[in-house]
């Protein structure tokens, strides 16, 4: 079984060469997922000259652990939560320019020649009982007051209480996408770096963005990164979460192409189905809980494995992974210049979301930079204030953050010996008077470092599962030697010698 996503089963991969010197640009572009690359072919295209800086490879991060589905819909809060916070002509203008950005990704992949297994498929939201009916015809009703033609299409061998589809939305692998756009959009203009790490960005006339290979110069900076890089007002806007996905083949028949979502009592599930090496999968998402904050997230895996075999003929499990998303307190995503900031553009809080967000995005900043006028960009205003729309959530996550925060100090720690900490097994301790994260590996070896979140300073929890150091607090993720795996932390944790 794989440890990582289904889309790298079929994605080629990249071979960009880190930065190793110093570079002037116009844009300088942190992150090389959809949101980073889209804006890069935009702005090149246009001409400007950008930097594309990925610390890792292009599109494993955010955007190869995604679902490969695209709709103008949304997942939390849903339309009819969004209007209750705001109004009906706000739910329009959130499906217009989702179903916009959908458009343009089908236009990029026609216009490049880019094979991405792209199809438009109908997207299904559906109960099977009771416990989810209410949120689903709410959801109906505000899917048709915010102009969606909406009907009733249930090719799944489920039991379906109620439930509606709207028609024309899509799925594709978006890793492949992604890397067949960065190869076809490097030229004179664009030039895209991987593993290069960014140390630090620094507003000014210009904008410096610091590696460790060299230093860019640039006009302005997009930080396309899922959680920005560093301290925004942002982060205390918007709560970290992790959500899993197993993917299975079967015995028996595979449900219809499409994105099907089966509301239960509080999340929905989604699915979707596959062709991979290993044969057609069916896939399910789901299991969402804050960053750090779950003890056993093996369950999860379990969860949703138990979840298809109560439903289908199960023949074996070939992958399991996860990913991060960051909810905006009021439901949408903040994008554009940051607060207080007037040459940083910033592009975060997609829930689950993000590959129609991140393109939407890309083409609101781009239009930005460019100077030219876009309809969508007050809807996301990055800087935007909406007290009213806010507060529930916003006190929630500040409160669950100063909680964390609080809590961690003064409970007792996870082990008083190095002895108590098991091969596979992360426990926080006191050594030399000092919170400390240990890890012992698989051959017996310890790995010691701060327990300290180097973002603002949280106690990290350990992740069993992907064997991570996790911040609970603004969900900035470490490995066992403390090198930051997610943001918004740009500092390693401290090693310590023992």
């Amino acid at each position: 079984m794989s440890s990582i996503s289904i889309w790298k089963d079929k994605a080629e991969e990249t071979s960009f060469v880190p930065l190793r010197t110093d570079i002037t640009v116009d844009v300088a572009i942190v992150g090389g997922g959809i949101t980073g690359l889209t804006a890069a072919h935009i702005l090149s295209k246009a001409g400007k000259k950008v930097a594309v800086l990925e610390a890792g490879k292009i599109g494993e991060g955010a955007t190869g652990s995604s679902t490969g589905n695209l709709y103008c819909t949304i997942g939390s809060p849903g339309l009819h939560n969004l209007k209750s916070k705001f109004n009906e002509q706000k739910i329009k203008e959130v499906v217009q320019s989702r179903a916009a950005a959908v458009d343009f990704i089908e236009t990029v992949i026609t216009d490049l020649s880019i094979q991405c297994d792209f199809k438009r498929v109908p997207w299904t939201l559906f109960a099977e009982s009771e416990a989810g009916k209410s949120f689903v015809e709410k959801e109906r009703k505000a899917a048709e007051e915010a102009g969606l033609t909406v009907t009733r299409n249930f090719a799944i061998p489920i039991n379906v209480e109620t439930g509606f589809t709207v028609k024309r939305q899509a799925q594709f692998n978006p890793l492949e996408y992604v890397k067949a756009l960065s190869k076809k959009i490097q030229s004179p203009n664009c030039s895209i770096y991987e593993l290069t790490k960014v140390d630090d960005v620094t507003e000014g006339e210009p904008c410096t963005v610091s590696t460790a290979g060299g230093k860019v110069t640039a006009s302005q900076v997009i930080m396309a990164t899922h959680s920005p890089k560093g301290i925004y007002a942002v982060h205390m806007n918007m709560g970290p979460y992790r959500e899993y996905a197993v993917g299975v083949t079967l015995n028996g028949n595979y449900p219809a192409d499409g994105v099907w979502w089966d509301m239960l009592a509080q999340e929905h599930y989604s699915m979707r189905t596959y062709e991979t090496s290993k044969g057609k999968i069916l896939m399910v998402l789901g299991e969402i809980h804050k960053v750090g904050q779950k003890d056993n997230n093996h369950e999860c895996y379990n969860n949703l494995e138990r979840f298809l075999r109560e439903r289908y003929d199960v023949k074996s499990v070939e992958f399991k992974w996860s990913a991060q998303q960051f909810k905006a307190a009021d439901g949408i995503p903040y994008i554009g210049l940051s607060s207080g900031n007037s040459k940083t553009y910033i592009a975060t809080g997609f829930s689950a979301d993000g590959l129609t967000y991140g393109t939407l995005a890309s083409m609101i900043i781009s239009d930005q930079i460019l100077g030219k006028e876009n309809k969508w960009a007050k809807t996301y205003d990055a800087s935007r204030i909406t007290p009213l729309a806010s507060a529930k959530d916003f006190i929630k996550e500040n409160v669950n953050v100063a909680f964390e925060f609080v809590k961690d100090r003064f409970t007792k720690n996870e082990a008083g010996e190095f002895s108590e900490v098991a091969a596979g097994q992360g426990k926080v301790m006191e050594v030399d008077g000092k919170k400390c994260g240990v890890h012992r590996d698989s051959t017996g070896k310890l790995h010691v470092v701060s327990a300290v979140c180097t973002h603002m300073g949280c106690i990290n929890h350990w992740n069993e599962v992907e064997q991570s150091w996790d911040c609970p607090c603004h969900g900035s993720r470490f490995s066992i030697d403390g090198e930051v795996l997610e943001g918004p932390a740009y500092t390693a944790l401290k090693k310590v010698m023992v």
